[in-house]
Protein backbone atom coordinates (compact mmCIF):
# COMPACT_ATOMS: atom_id res chain seq x y z
CA UNK A 1 0.00 0.00 0.00
CA UNK A 2 1.10 3.54 -0.80
CA UNK A 3 0.01 6.39 1.48
CA UNK A 4 0.34 10.09 0.91
CA UNK A 5 -0.84 13.22 2.68
CA UNK A 6 -2.34 16.09 0.69
CA UNK A 7 -2.99 19.54 2.17
CA UNK A 8 -3.88 22.99 0.88
CA UNK A 9 -4.89 26.56 1.69
CA UNK A 10 -2.64 27.34 4.64
CA UNK A 11 -3.10 31.09 4.19
CA UNK A 12 -0.25 32.21 6.43
CA UNK A 13 -1.45 30.14 9.39
CA UNK A 14 1.81 28.63 10.67
CA UNK A 15 0.41 27.07 13.90
CA UNK A 16 -2.19 25.17 11.86
CA UNK A 17 0.48 23.99 9.41
CA UNK A 18 2.73 22.78 12.22
CA UNK A 19 -0.18 20.84 13.74
CA UNK A 20 -0.84 19.12 10.41
CA UNK A 21 2.82 18.33 9.80
CA UNK A 22 3.14 16.84 13.27
CA UNK A 23 0.07 14.64 12.73
CA UNK A 24 1.41 13.45 9.36
CA UNK A 25 4.73 12.60 11.03
CA UNK A 26 2.92 10.57 13.71
CA UNK A 27 1.18 8.62 10.95
CA UNK A 28 4.61 7.89 9.42
CA UNK A 29 3.59 9.23 6.00
CA UNK A 30 6.60 10.26 3.96
CA UNK A 31 4.91 11.42 0.73
CA UNK A 32 3.50 14.92 1.21
CA UNK A 33 2.02 17.30 -1.35
CA UNK A 34 0.70 20.85 -1.00
CA UNK A 35 -1.93 22.29 -3.35
CA UNK A 36 -1.06 25.94 -2.76
CA UNK A 37 -2.42 29.15 -1.27
CA UNK A 38 0.32 29.58 1.28
CA UNK A 39 -0.27 33.29 1.82
CA UNK A 40 -2.85 35.89 2.99
CA UNK A 41 -5.18 36.14 6.02
CA UNK A 42 -2.67 35.28 8.82
CA UNK A 43 0.71 36.90 9.56
CA UNK A 44 3.16 34.06 8.86
CA UNK A 45 3.21 34.06 5.05
CA UNK A 46 7.00 34.07 4.78
CA UNK A 47 7.38 31.45 7.51
CA UNK A 48 4.84 29.13 5.86
CA UNK A 49 6.61 29.41 2.49
CA UNK A 50 9.99 28.77 4.08
CA UNK A 51 8.69 25.76 6.01
CA UNK A 52 7.34 24.15 2.84
CA UNK A 53 10.56 24.97 1.00
CA UNK A 54 12.81 23.62 3.75
CA UNK A 55 10.96 20.29 3.79
CA UNK A 56 11.10 19.97 0.00
CA UNK A 57 7.35 19.36 -0.23
CA UNK A 58 6.11 19.48 -3.85
CA UNK A 59 3.75 22.45 -4.02
CA UNK A 60 1.33 23.95 -6.52
CA UNK A 61 0.73 27.63 -7.15
CA UNK A 62 -2.64 28.64 -5.73
CA UNK A 63 -4.58 31.67 -6.91
CA UNK A 64 -3.45 33.70 -3.88
CA UNK A 65 0.17 32.68 -4.45
CA UNK A 66 -0.03 33.78 -8.06
CA UNK A 67 -1.50 37.16 -7.12
CA UNK A 68 1.30 37.87 -4.65
CA UNK A 69 4.08 36.53 -6.88
CA UNK A 70 2.91 38.44 -9.98
CA UNK A 71 1.56 41.51 -8.15
CA UNK A 72 -1.81 41.03 -9.83
CA UNK A 73 -4.77 43.29 -8.99
CA UNK A 74 -7.42 42.11 -6.56
CA UNK A 75 -10.62 41.24 -8.42
CA UNK A 76 -13.78 41.26 -6.25
CA UNK A 77 -15.53 37.88 -5.98
CA UNK A 78 -19.24 37.62 -6.71
CA UNK A 79 -19.97 35.64 -3.53
CA UNK A 80 -18.32 38.26 -1.28
CA UNK A 81 -20.22 41.23 0.10
CA UNK A 82 -18.81 44.75 0.29
CA UNK A 83 -17.36 44.33 3.80
CA UNK A 84 -15.53 41.09 3.02
CA UNK A 85 -14.28 42.53 -0.27
CA UNK A 86 -12.70 45.53 1.48
CA UNK A 87 -11.10 43.31 4.13
CA UNK A 88 -9.84 40.90 1.48
CA UNK A 89 -8.13 43.75 -0.36
CA UNK A 90 -6.49 44.84 2.89
CA UNK A 91 -5.22 41.33 3.69
CA UNK A 92 -3.82 40.78 0.20
CA UNK A 93 -2.12 44.18 0.14
CA UNK A 94 -0.52 43.27 3.47
CA UNK A 95 0.96 40.13 1.87
CA UNK A 96 2.16 42.10 -1.14
CA UNK A 97 4.11 44.40 1.17
CA UNK A 98 5.51 41.74 3.54
CA UNK A 99 6.31 38.62 1.48
CA UNK A 100 10.00 38.96 0.64
CA UNK A 101 11.32 38.93 -2.93
CA UNK A 102 13.00 35.53 -2.65
CA UNK A 103 9.73 33.95 -1.55
CA UNK A 104 7.82 35.76 -4.30
CA UNK A 105 10.25 34.34 -6.87
CA UNK A 106 9.73 30.87 -5.43
CA UNK A 107 5.94 31.23 -5.60
CA UNK A 108 6.20 32.45 -9.20
CA UNK A 109 7.89 29.25 -10.41
CA UNK A 110 5.44 26.81 -8.84
CA UNK A 111 3.42 24.61 -11.24
CA UNK A 112 -0.36 24.84 -11.57
CA UNK A 113 -0.86 21.07 -11.80
CA UNK A 114 1.05 17.94 -10.92
CA UNK A 115 0.39 14.37 -12.07
CA UNK A 116 1.67 11.48 -9.97
CA UNK A 117 1.72 7.92 -11.31
CA UNK A 118 2.01 4.87 -9.08
CA UNK A 119 2.74 1.34 -10.33
CA UNK A 120 1.35 -1.32 -8.00
CA UNK A 121 1.75 -4.79 -9.44
CA UNK A 122 0.41 -4.56 -12.96
CA UNK A 123 -1.82 -1.59 -12.15
CA UNK A 124 -0.90 2.05 -12.81
CA UNK A 125 -2.84 4.69 -10.87
CA UNK A 126 -2.69 8.28 -12.11
CA UNK A 127 -3.44 11.03 -9.63
CA UNK A 128 -3.84 14.64 -10.73
CA UNK A 129 -3.27 17.43 -8.22
CA UNK A 130 -4.76 20.88 -8.88
CA UNK A 131 -5.57 23.89 -6.74
CA UNK A 132 -9.04 24.80 -8.02
CA UNK A 133 -9.81 22.65 -11.06
CA UNK A 134 -8.07 21.31 -14.15
CA UNK A 135 -9.11 24.53 -15.92
CA UNK A 136 -8.27 27.24 -13.43
CA UNK A 137 -6.87 27.79 -9.94
CA UNK A 138 -9.80 30.19 -9.41
CA UNK A 139 -12.58 27.69 -10.16
CA UNK A 140 -14.57 26.33 -7.21
CA UNK A 141 -15.47 22.63 -7.43
CA UNK A 142 -17.89 21.89 -4.60
CA UNK A 143 -19.22 18.46 -3.62
CA UNK A 144 -22.45 18.95 -5.60
CA UNK A 145 -20.60 19.84 -8.82
CA UNK A 146 -22.01 18.32 -11.99
CA UNK A 147 -20.78 14.72 -12.26
CA UNK A 148 -20.55 14.74 -16.05
CA UNK A 149 -18.26 17.75 -15.89
CA UNK A 150 -16.08 16.04 -13.27
CA UNK A 151 -15.68 13.04 -15.54
CA UNK A 152 -14.86 15.27 -18.50
CA UNK A 153 -12.02 16.86 -16.51
CA UNK A 154 -10.51 13.45 -15.77
CA UNK A 155 -11.11 12.08 -19.28
CA UNK A 156 -9.18 15.00 -20.72
CA UNK A 157 -6.20 14.24 -18.48
CA UNK A 158 -6.34 10.42 -18.43
CA UNK A 159 -6.20 10.46 -14.61
CA UNK A 160 -8.01 8.16 -12.19
CA UNK A 161 -8.09 10.52 -9.21
CA UNK A 162 -8.50 14.30 -9.01
CA UNK A 163 -7.41 16.01 -5.77
CA UNK A 164 -8.30 19.67 -5.18
CA UNK A 165 -8.36 22.45 -2.59
CA UNK A 166 -9.52 26.08 -2.94
CA UNK A 167 -13.06 25.74 -1.57
CA UNK A 168 -11.93 25.21 2.06
CA UNK A 169 -14.62 22.50 2.28
CA UNK A 170 -13.38 18.89 2.16
CA UNK A 171 -15.13 15.91 0.61
CA UNK A 172 -14.54 12.52 -0.97
CA UNK A 173 -16.61 11.47 -3.97
CA UNK A 174 -16.51 8.33 -6.12
CA UNK A 175 -18.18 8.06 -9.52
CA UNK A 176 -18.61 4.81 -11.47
CA UNK A 177 -17.53 5.45 -15.04
CA UNK A 178 -17.19 3.25 -18.13
CA UNK A 179 -13.41 3.48 -17.83
CA UNK A 180 -13.50 2.45 -14.15
CA UNK A 181 -14.12 4.11 -10.82
CA UNK A 182 -13.06 7.75 -10.61
CA UNK A 183 -12.26 9.41 -7.29
CA UNK A 184 -12.57 13.12 -6.50
CA UNK A 185 -11.11 14.50 -3.30
CA UNK A 186 -11.09 17.98 -1.83
CA UNK A 187 -8.59 18.09 1.03
CA UNK A 188 -10.09 21.20 2.64
CA UNK A 189 -8.03 23.95 4.25
CA UNK A 190 -5.21 23.84 6.77
CA UNK A 191 -5.45 27.44 7.89
CA UNK A 192 -8.93 28.75 7.17
CA UNK A 193 -11.53 26.00 7.15
CA UNK A 194 -15.07 26.93 6.17
CA UNK A 195 -16.51 24.01 8.11
CA UNK A 196 -18.45 24.72 11.29
CA UNK A 197 -15.57 23.51 13.46
CA UNK A 198 -12.38 25.49 12.91
CA UNK A 199 -9.93 22.61 12.53
CA UNK A 200 -6.87 22.19 10.33
CA UNK A 201 -7.90 19.79 7.59
CA UNK A 202 -6.00 17.55 5.19
CA UNK A 203 -6.44 14.26 3.31
CA UNK A 204 -4.69 10.91 3.60
CA UNK A 205 -4.87 8.95 0.34
CA UNK A 206 -4.21 5.19 0.30
CA UNK A 207 -3.45 3.35 -2.94
CA UNK A 208 -3.56 -0.40 -3.41
CA UNK A 209 -3.66 -2.63 -6.46
CA UNK A 210 -7.44 -2.80 -6.24
CA UNK A 211 -8.55 0.68 -5.21
CA UNK A 212 -7.85 4.23 -4.09
CA UNK A 213 -9.34 5.31 -0.77
CA UNK A 214 -9.13 8.52 1.20
CA UNK A 215 -9.73 9.89 4.67
CA UNK A 216 -10.31 13.50 5.68
CA UNK A 217 -8.30 14.29 8.82
CA UNK A 218 -9.23 17.19 11.10
CA UNK A 219 -6.69 18.48 13.64
CA UNK A 220 -7.17 21.05 16.42
CA UNK A 221 -4.67 23.88 16.85
CA UNK A 222 -4.40 27.00 18.98
CA UNK A 223 -6.87 29.29 17.23
CA UNK A 224 -6.62 31.93 19.97
CA UNK A 225 -2.88 32.31 19.29
CA UNK A 226 -3.55 32.86 15.59
CA UNK A 227 -6.40 35.31 16.20
CA UNK A 228 -4.27 37.28 18.67
CA UNK A 229 -1.44 37.52 16.14
CA UNK A 230 -3.84 38.78 13.47
CA UNK A 231 -5.24 41.43 15.83
CA UNK A 232 -1.67 42.63 16.50
CA UNK A 233 -0.80 42.77 12.79
CA UNK A 234 -1.95 45.03 9.96
CA UNK A 235 -4.18 42.26 8.61
CA UNK A 236 -7.85 43.26 9.02
CA UNK A 237 -9.45 42.01 12.25
CA UNK A 238 -12.13 40.42 10.05
CA UNK A 239 -9.89 37.36 9.64
CA UNK A 240 -9.34 36.89 13.36
CA UNK A 241 -13.06 37.26 13.98
CA UNK A 242 -13.70 34.60 11.32
CA UNK A 243 -11.56 32.06 13.18
CA UNK A 244 -13.17 32.78 16.54
CA UNK A 245 -16.82 32.58 15.43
Amino acid sequence: MIKMAIFSDIHGNLPALEAVLEDIKKKNISQLYCLGDLVDFAPWGNEVIERIRSLGIPCLQGNHDQRIAMNLPVVPLQHHGEIETLNRIGAINHSKSTINELNKLWLAQLPCQLEISFSIGRIIKRILLVHGSTRSSDEYIFEDHDQDDLLIMLDQTDADVLIMGHTHLPYIKQIDAQSGDKVFINCGSVGRSREKMQLATYAVVSITETNVSAEIVRIPYNIETVASAIYKSRIPNFYADFLLL
